[in-house]
């Protein structure tokens, strides 16, 4: 039965041990032996424990006051089998704990350790309700703040700073401006009391030197207290106890969002959520995520539709197999779908953990004419996306790139064609370039860019080159047919080039030809593409996307706007051409650079130039003073209430005479750190401001 059981549950060397001092402990107690104090036993790693070394000193002295009635006498030992009962039901117990404990995991997402146990679970419970639990155990109300213990109660830290220091914590994420440090969870716990109180030293202490690990928080005494100015505020005592008035560490007032305007909030699946064959990757792990998103009052979810997955093997070959049944997945869960179609490949780029290529038959095209790919002035390929100037070249298998763009829209339009008459499918966005977003792939990481690069211009390809050299003689200027050679590399800084400097090339007669040249390119894919789009998908919104180039913006020339294919210098409007072409086919502008702060980038990279606020009222204020309808999505990850607050304080900008907003949000992205307890919760909290509800504690 032993054997069965441990199999069930299974148990370590450690457990066993645990469970002979356990049954040890209830030999004594069978005994008649009087303990005049006990040693608490950690179960699971639950219970608050020190070191092996602390351990020995604790058993040892707990021998020490071992006694019996008479004086003394021999321990009564109890027979084998009694204690293999003991283990066992020691076991069935811990079982029954385990299944708990993988429940509330499981469903209750509760952040528990592996080896909780039930002083966790209570733990948790009490401080979901708002209460406040120090390491040690001791509870109370997080809210009574002002209230003080009387008589001889003691209600706050009363074990010894072994137990509060020694215990390894994992520092809670740090806010910039707001957090200088992290602290432990008795100094975090203790700030958000008026008083705390100081016990006198215990005999069982381990030293001063342990003692003073938490100085100006926990203080040993009057005159210690005294003498550390951290400590502020004023020092009563009862009972002999010290209560030390901590001023209350102070917080930002945030806005109120309670009864803004409804934007509706989309989550971005994971990048490969789809494998290679078309087959949905643990659909049983993708619909409890998609549960748990639904409980957040999630409106829906965004995902990539993968060229290089449906049309892999040869021209005009779909396979939508592994679509169709995460769509059926969203749908019965009665979520909306905003879905993007891809041309472009997958990996190598921030944030890609997957590897997902252009389909095969393209790459052995570009095998035999590598000038299908975009390509920069010293030769190196891009095989990220197909370049531009092939967009009317009938070079793949004998149509246009424009063509075959167009056969995969109607493909999909065709084949989920109940999703879109019911309104599952919200909106589609059509990749226009590199990661799907309408720029030139001006900073590739597999070329060496590293931000805050300037990049490269991307037109060296012969198709590029072809059509400026007809542009130049059509100017008059044949001479002009090339591209700048003195605009840097990917890595330069402005003011190193002679093309980018203050008063550099890119303002000269040849300078402006050039960039003009180059930013239409970029116009006339847009409105090719999205010509197209409008007729497969018409009746339904369709969409593009902007990223944010917001590094250099502070300077002249905007450099890195420029290679990128937005003719945005100071004396130019980059982004007027972009917004008419999104107004003339009734698309929506989808912007990526909602969460950036202009703070946090002076701080990380103050000789960047940046200004992600400039950058993100500039293209939005284009957008809307011609009537486009803009949607937000965030650039990097985003886990904590400041930086959804700046999602926030955008998409709902403050006294808009118009009261203009985003039309909606996609969340970037879905991951098993957004679905622990903590991050979750302020995830959560964002979708409700959202949505206009009322929060509570408008505090960070």
């Amino acid at each position: 039965m032993a054997t069965d059981i441990q199999k069930l549950i299974g148990t370590s060397e450690e457990d066993d041990e645990e469970m002979d001092m356990d049954v040890k402990e209830e030999d004594e107690e069978n005994g008649g032996k009087h303990i005049a104090a006990q040693i608490m036993v950690g179960m699971d790693g639950g219970m608050t424990s020190n070191s092996s070394d602390n351990q020995f000193q604790h058993h040892q002295q707990f021998q020490e006051q071992v006694s019996s009635p008479g004086g003394g006498g021999a321990r009564r030992s109890r027979p084998l089998e009694e204690k293999e009962r003991t283990k066992l039901r020691e076991r069935h117990r811990r079982a029954i704990t385990a299944r708990i404990l993988a429940g509330l995991r499981r469903h209750g997402n509760y952040n528990l350790r592996v080896r909780a146990d039930i002083n966790d679970v209570i733990a948790a419970l009490a401080r979901e309700a708002g209460w406040v639990v120090l390491p040690d155990g001791t509870t109370f109300p997080s809210r009574s703040q002002g209230s003080r213990p009387a008589g001889g109660t003691s209600a706050a830290v009363t074990s010894s700073s072994s137990h509060l220091v020694s215990q390894p914590t994992t520092p809670p994420g740090s806010i910039r401006g707001v957090s200088p440090g992290h602290r432990t969870p008795v100094e975090y716990n203790s700030c958000r009391m008026k008083g705390v109180f100081i016990p006198n030293p215990s005999p069982y202490d381990q030293s001063a030197s342990t003692q003073s690990q938490t100085p100006g928080m926990v203080g040993e005494g009057r005159e210690q207290t005294e003498s550390d100015p951290r400590v502020g505020g004023s020092m009563d005592t009862i009972n002999d106890k010290q209560i030390v008035a901590i001023p209350p560490i102070p917080k930002l007032t945030e806005r109120d969002f309670a009864g803004s305007p409804f934007i509706p909030v989309y989550v971005m699946l994971p990048l490969g959520a789809i494998n290679m064959k078309c087959e949905l990757v643990d659909p049983d792990g993708l619909l409890k995520q998609l549960k748990v998103l639904k409980s957040a009052n999630v409106d829906g979810v965004m995902v990539d539709c993968w060229w290089g997955i449906v049309e892999a093997h040869a021209p005009q070959e779909y396979n939508w197999n592994g679509y169709k049944r995460l769509f059926q997945m969203v749908h019965e869960l009665k979520l909306k779908l905003q879905v993007v179609m891809s041309f472009h490949e997958c990996g190598g780029n921030v944030g890609d953990d997957v590897c997902i290529p252009l389909p095969n038959w393209v790459a052995e095209i570009g095998r035999s004419n590598p000038d299908i790919f975009f390509t920069d002035r010293e030769g190196r390929r891009n095989p990220e996306c197909l370049s531009w100037g092939i967009d009317k070249e009938r070079v793949l298998r004998g149509r246009t790139a424009i063509e075959v763009y167009f056969d995969y829209m109607r493909s999909f339009r065709v084949e989920f064609d109940e999703f879109f008459e019911d309104g599952i499918i919200s909106m589609v966005e059509v990749g226009l370039g590199p990661c799907g977003e309408l720029r030139y792939p001006s900073c590739p990481v597999k070329h060496g860019w590293r931000y805050p690069g300037i990049g490269e211009f991307q037109c060296y390809d012969k198709y590029f080159l072809k059509s400026l050299k007809k542009t130049a003689e059509a100017r008059g200027h044949p001479f002009w047919a090339r591209g700048p050679d003195n605009a840097g590399s990917y890595n330069s800084q402005p003011h190193e080039t002679g093309f980018f400097c203050d008063g550099g090339d890119y303002d000269g007669y040849y300078g402006r030809f050039f960039l003009n040249w180059y930013a239409r390119i970029l116009v006339d894919h847009g409105d090719r593409v999205l010509s197209l789009a409008k007729l497969a998908f018409e009746g339904t919104q369709i969409a593009a996307k902007l990223l944010g180039i917001h590094w250099w913006y502070k300077t002249a020339s905007h450099a890195a706007e420029l290679t990128a294919g937005f003719y945005n210098p100071c004396n130019h409007d980059g982004y007027a051409a972009i917004v008419a072409t999104l107004k003339k086919h009734g698309a929506i502008l989808n912007f990526s650079c909602s969460e950036l702060w202009a703070v946090d980038q002076q701080v990380d990279f103050a000789e960047a130039h940046s200004d992600p606020e400039g950058l993100v009222w500039q293209v939005l204020n284009a957008a809307w003073d011609v009537g486009i309808p803009v949607a937000g999505e965030n650039a990097l990850p985003c886990y904590d209430r400041v930086m959804y607050n700046k999602i926030l304080d955008n998409a709902k900008p403050l006294n808009d005479p118009d009261g203009r907003h985003f039309l909606s949000f996609t969340y970037l992205r879905l991951s098993p750190l957004l679905m622990e307890r903590q991050t979750y919760m302020e995830f959560e909290r964002f979708v409700k401001r959202m949505h206009g509800e009322a929060v509570l504690d408008l505090q960070v």
